[in-house]
């Protein structure tokens, strides 16, 4: 791990490719919640393909509008969403829709991040 952050609504973990999120019980995911996503990506993956992985492991719910600007991060290559609960799958069905990139749902953190890996690769020089 690079760094972290403690957000209101989010822990996040900065990895050299992807970014790590767990978002706090009880929030509503929406939109301004990007404005701190894209200082982040700023920061640390200025010009550089990461995967944003979300370990849903709290009870929240997500604005799928959000994706729509969530997909304009160019460098945004891909979308992980590790959950095993059947309202979160039926809800990443949902919020796949509104992404436009690659969006993928795990059981496991492992899976996710060997799909990472393959996602990466093809964005390499």
């Amino acid at each position: 791990m690079v760094t972290s952050y403690n957000f209101d609504f989010c822990h996040i973990e900065i990895y050299n490719d992807y970014i790590k999120a767990v978002m706090k019980a009880g929030i509503t995911v929406s939109p301004e919640h990007n404005t701190i996503l894209l200082q982040v990506v700023e920061k640390h993956f200025k010009n550089k393909p990461f995967v944003y992985l979300t370990h849903r492991i709290n009870s929240y719910a997500v604005n799928p509008t959000i994706y729509l600007e969530t997909a304009k991060i160019k460098n945004l290559v891909g979308f992980a969403v590790v959950s095993n609960d059947p309202k979160q799958i039926m809800q990443t069905k949902v919020e796949k829709i509104f992404f436009g990139k690659e969006f993928k749902q795990f059981d496991t953190i492992e899976a996710a991040l060997n799909w990472k890996n393959e996602i990466i690769k093809k964005y390499k020089d």
